[in-house]
């Protein structure tokens, strides 16, 4: 029988007793709920690359706290990140990520993986890796190229 996530996302406190990802829920680009759960197995299976080879998912959350970056609505988004960079991989409504209303998601993120000045997400693109078993292990400043961080991948699967 599946893990049954305990933190959902309307949670204020709860994601303090999160022992991985797969504890939290949220909402996809489309409005539907989704458990992070799914992504457990499917990480045994940088997106294109190693998606089917590796596994690695690659999970979206557009935010808007950063210079009003995101100010369109998740049909807006979806649209733009499609036609304009042929994004295939997971997108997920738009949250915020810092101050009383982040997400319990990134409060469980930070906590895990503070960054060099403190917490909080510096900008957009700020990226998290997940080993398989959804604990947080590297966090990387929002100039990380994507492609670097191919490096630490192996040490993980």
């Amino acid at each position: 029988m599946g893990h049954v996530p305990s933190v959902q996302a309307k949670s204020k406190e709860e994601w303090k007793s999160a022992e991985s990802i797969y504890d939290f829920s949220v909402k996809d680009i489309d409005g539907n709920e989704v458990s992070l759960e799914k992504y457990r197995n499917q990480l045994q299976k940088l997106h294109e690359k190693y998606a089917e080879e590796k596994g690695l998912r690659i999970l979206g959350f557009p935010c808007n706290q950063f210079g009003s970056q995101e100010p369109g609505s998740e049909e807006e988004i979806k649209k733009f990140v499609t036609e304009r960079y042929g994004v295939k991989f997971d997108m997920f409504s738009k949250i915020d990520v810092n101050g009383n209303n982040a997400h319990p998601l990134y409060k469980y993120l930070k906590a895990k993986q503070g960054g060099t000045l403190g917490d909080f997400i510096k900008w957009n693109f700020t990226k998290f890796l997940v080993n398989k078993e959804g604990k947080p292990v590297k966090r990387y400043a929002p100039n990380t190229e994507p492609f670097s961080i191919e490096k630490d991948f192996s040490q993980y699967w």
